[in-house]
């Protein structure tokens, strides 16, 4: 199979453990049956390889992911990285062109897209590879998949299929409805649409044409920011005539608030928690080096990270992206492609921040204009370099860094450092990449 994940999110709806770097498809709290945790992201690419071990996976998404995505997966996917967000349809017109220009992939062969976070069984994989070998037969020009509907969610559009047969053409798309509509409109044979199409890559790139005169995929990306921003649906999918629709109808779940994710979690409990006997169905996450401790509490979600902390009722939970738009807070933590680092103190004038770096990873050779930094290394063994000067680092060495010192610092074995930043202007902005 050749797959196009797609991967957004501003991380709002599971705060305060996403944020504007870690959406939720990259918090690992999930089971990943071997008594360890995985994220969506990480499930989602095994099961894939469970079913088709060959599949070649691209993943379009945003600069600010792809640190993470690296971290996750190494260099087993492929990144198709936009310049900036158009919403749903020039994504997947850059990842075509990706494919056919870069991966050389074929315009008769078959793709199929697929949102990069469901939580599913194999046999949403399995009905992906059906999706695809119908499109390769060319029978029509684009096929979707179609979730039969548990209840009349509001969350959803709706694909009206023109027929109650497995595979069916397709009627009429219906938009987000409210409850009474959506009932009406599964009382028709409604489906949801999972955002799951599938096509022939030379079909798409028509379709691509069609908006925006480019001739290949360097120069899409140069002119990316030209094209409208519109979904697939609206460019493509509720204007194509040749379209069929696959029922599903096994597991499929949108985990996109705190009360559908605590579903799937792991364990009621993940961190230092104590939930005492009179607790019901309360799902707790800690992040933060601190006990919590729950009595009585009934129906809720509480959860903690260096961002913040939320405590709520699960039926309210799924309402907090507006309260959580009006908190400004910096980034407390992040995962990198070579680590992660956590922000453990603010001051007016400093910053304390702990990095984890992993082995055979390294921070880029850089300085900083308007401060100074200090290194002192916990654990591990290390290089560093300052101004040119390579010394080697283990737990104990403290290392001064003045404005304007060239620094970088690579890792034989985990490195935790602990980094002081000192100045009165502290911005991410001051970093000054150089050749080392």
């Amino acid at each position: 199979m050749n797959i196009i994940l797609l991967s957004g999110g501003s991380g709002k709806r599971l705060w305060p453990l996403s944020n504007d770097i870690r959406s939720k498809q990259f918090i690992r709290m999930l089971s990943d049956g071997q008594g360890g945790f995985e994220s969506m992201l990480g499930r989602v690419y095994r099961q894939i390889s469970e079913v088709d071990s060959g599949a070649r996976i691209t993943i379009a998404t945003g600069r600010k992911q792809v640190s993470l995505i690296k971290n996750q997966l190494g260099d087993r996917v492929n990144i198709c990285v936009e310049p900036c967000r158009r919403d749903t349809f020039p994504a997947v017109c850059l990842a075509a062109s990706y494919l056919r220009d870069v991966e050389g992939v074929k315009e008769d062969e078959a793709v199929v897209v697929c949102p990069v976070d469901p939580y599913v069984d194999a046999s949403y994989f399995q009905a992906l590879k059906e999706l695809t070998e119908m499109a390769r037969s060319g029978g029509a020009n684009l096929y979707l998949m179609g979730i039969e509907p548990t209840y009349p969610s509001e969350k959803y559009g709706y694909i009206i299929p023109a027929s109650n047969e497995r595979v069916s053409g397709v009627f009429t798309f219906r938009e987000k409805p409210d409850v009474a509509a959506a009932r009406a409109y599964i009382a028709q044979g409604a489906l949801w649409n999972g955002g799951v199409f599938a096509f022939r890559l030379g079909y798409l790139l028509r379709k691509a044409h069609e908006r925006l005169d480019f001739t290949d995929y360097e120069d899409l990306y140069a002119r990316y920011g030209e094209m409208e921003k519109i979904s697939f649906d609206y460019a493509v999918a509720e204007r194509e005539k040749e379209i069929r629709v696959l029922r599903f109808g096994g597991q499929w779940k949108d985990l996109g608030t705190w009360n559908t994710f605590s579903e799937a979690m792991a364990d009621e409990a993940l961190g230092r928690v104590t939930l005492n006997e009179t607790c019901e169905n309360t799902h707790v996450v800690n992040e933060l080096n601190i006990p919590i401790l729950c009595m009585g509490c009934r129906d809720m979600v509480i959860a903690a990270s260096g961002d913040g902390i939320l405590i709520s009722d699960k039926e309210q939970s799924s309402y907090i992206k507006p309260f959580v738009e009006k908190i400004e807070q910096q980034v407390m933590y992040a995962e990198k492609s070579w680590g992660s680092f956590t922000v453990l103190d603010v001051q007016e004038d400093s910053l304390t921040i702990k990095i984890v770096l992993l082995p055979g990873h390294a921070l880029h050779y850089h300085s900083h204009e308007h401060r100074d930094e200090v290194w002192t290394v916990m654990s591990g063994r290390g290089r560093a370099v300052i101004d040119g000067v390579e010394r080697k680092v283990s737990p104990g060495d403290v290392i001064v860094m003045p404005a304007g010192c060239r620094h970088t610092v690579a890792a034989e074995s985990e490195l935790k450092i602990l980094e002081a930043q000192l100045g009165r202007d502290i911005s991410v902005e001051d970093k000054q990449k150089h050749e080392l």
